[in-house]
């Protein structure tokens, strides 16, 4: 019998002990085959106001649950997750199209990020501020703040809704969740594992996580609701520019994960064997379709005709195909659309550069399918096809002779959210992290730009949006700062030494 992903969905969904969803409009295809896998029942406004109603009721209950007791369920999620990690990470390698190593990645960091919002738990400080009035007290509090609509994309179909879901579940948020239409099964099984997390965890209100399934539309509805406090969406940047507006227009919050340009200094003194495997993974894991993806790289003089016909012969030889099979590193784009943008950018930059790479792969075999060569691109200069990002996997290239210079080509992107340099020299290291250097959200020496830990706060600047997720004190963005004062003395001393004297009233 010939591979079918949609024979593999099934049975991953047995693993699960879950029949597989078969009901409804909203498809679910794999980009391995092209092959329906599934059908979930899309949103429509009835469904989506009973959503918004049980997700505000729950946020009404779980706000006054300690917030230890809280992170109990996110360890019993955590717990779920574990125990479902291979069928949960196969599940997105098949739907989204990527390497079976980096789908069960996927799912290691949402276990992950159960362990650090369980320990968070217990670490909500405030502050207990110096006050300038005798007798008084002034510190900071925080407190839950209210519904959190979650806009996640394919590309990380199920880790970035858990960086947002269990910080906002500590915080004592209720949680709506919109994947992308691409990878609505991979979301509906999540809400079936946390369901069961739910069911040990006894007494978990009705509501806590809802999903709602659909397009452009239903993301429309959560962005204009009131009753979401924060709409935290992972997305393009034209996405952002449109959505951002919206939430602003009722003073609503949001934490904006949009594109990434993302750069690489290859310095005079890298080690380039460590530079060359860096390279490699950043410009072609996920097909070029991670925001944190390397996009352009720049290469001293002194080393670019030493590193450069390396990367060519890599590039020749990158094992494209089947996701599942153990020796592929690269599988396939998402969909057509996004094979077609490839093409467009590789043409406009062979007017340009020289192009190695970009053909479509396998068409006889799948011809539903877009697997395509990652693209190596020599470029004399940073053109306009360059500064624009293609999700994709497309590495342009070009030569530097100073530093300063390279640092200002670099951060001369639109977009602001991963970078890295390839250096021994420590001067070097110091200044591309300085307030001189990248002006990017990640900044990383002798590593590459792609992939980052959930220790640490996720995001970036410019048209990348501003938000962080993840770790650091990313967990603010979910809850409401107030500033309290408390007088337990007998006077009223007013700040900045105002006299207001009221006198007795004369009778």
């Amino acid at each position: 019998m010939s591979f079918s992903t949609a024979t593999e969905a099934r049975a991953t969904f047995e693993a699960f002990g879950i029949p597989l969803p078969t009901d409804g409009d909203l498809v679910s295809r794999s980009p391995i085959d092209g092959q329906e896998m599934g059908r979930v029942g899309a949103s429509d406004a009835a469904s989506l106001e009973a959503v918004l109603s049980r997700a505000e009721a729950a946020f009404r209950i779980w706000r006054n649950v300690p917030p230890p007791r809280r992170g109990e369920l996110v360890r019993l999620f955590g717990d779920e997750l574990r125990a479902n990690k291979d069928a949960l990470g196969r599940l997105v390698t098949l739907e989204a199209g990527k390497i079976l190593p980096e789908g069960l990645g996927e799912v290691q960091e949402m276990v992950d990020i159960c362990d650090f919002a369980v320990g968070l738990s217990r670490q909500l400080y405030g502050l207990t501020i110096a006050t300038e009035r005798p007798d008084h007290r002034m510190m900071e509090t925080w407190h839950p703040l209210g519904v959190v609509g979650v806009i996640s994309a394919f590309n990380f179909p199920v880790a970035v809704w858990a960086w947002n879901a269990c910080l906002a579940l500590v915080c004592g948020d209720s949680v709506v969740w919109k994947p992308s239409e691409k990878t609505p099964l991979t979301a509906y099984a999540v809400g079936a594992l946390f369901a069961r997390a739910a069911a040990k965890f006894g007494d978990a209100p009705e509501g806590l996580v809802e999903i709602v399934q659909g397009g452009r539309g239903v993301g429309e509805a959560l962005a204009d609701d009131p009753r979401i406090a924060l709409v935290s969406a992972t997305g393009s940047t034209r996405m952002g520019r449109e959505l951002g507006p919206r939430v602003a227009a009722r003073f609503g919050r949001t934490l904006l994960e949009l594109g990434g340009n993302n750069g690489m200094i290859v310095c005079p003194s890298a080690d380039l064997d460590l530079a060359e495997r860096a390279i490699a993974f950043a410009a072609v894991g996920t097909a070029g379709q991670r925001c944190t993806s390397l996009r352009r790289l720049f290469v001293h003089d002194s080393v670019y005709d030493t590193l450069v016909p390396r990367l060519r012969a890599i590039w020749a030889q990158i094992p494209v195909g089947n996701p599942l099979d153990a020796g592929t590193l690269v599988g396939p784009l998402i969909d057509g659309e996004s094979f077609a943008a490839m093409r467009r950018a590789l043409d406009e930059a062979a007017m340009h550069g020289t192009v190695q790479g970009g053909e479509h792969l396998h068409a006889d075999e799948h011809p539903d399918a877009w697997y395509a060569r990652p693209a190596l691109v020599e470029m004399s200069e940073q053109s306009d096809i360059v500064l624009r990002e293609t999700f994709a996997p497309i590495l342009y290239v070009m030569r530097y002779s100073d530093l300063d210079d390279a640092i200002a080509r670099h951060n001369a992107s639109a977009h602001g959210l991963s970078s890295s340099i390839f250096t021994t020299d420590l001067r070097e290291a110091e200044r591309f992290m300085s307030a001189a250097g990248s002006d990017c959200g990640i900044v990383n020496v002798n590593i590459g730009p792609s992939g980052a830990e959930i220790g640490g706060a996720f995001g970036g600047e410019k048209e990348t949006g501003g938000g962080r997720e993840s770790g650091s004190d990313s967990w603010r963005a979910y809850m409401r700062r107030a500033t309290n004062t408390i007088n337990y003395g007998r006077d009223l001393p007013l700040a900045q030494g105002i006299d207001f004297q009221i006198g007795k009233a004369e009778g």
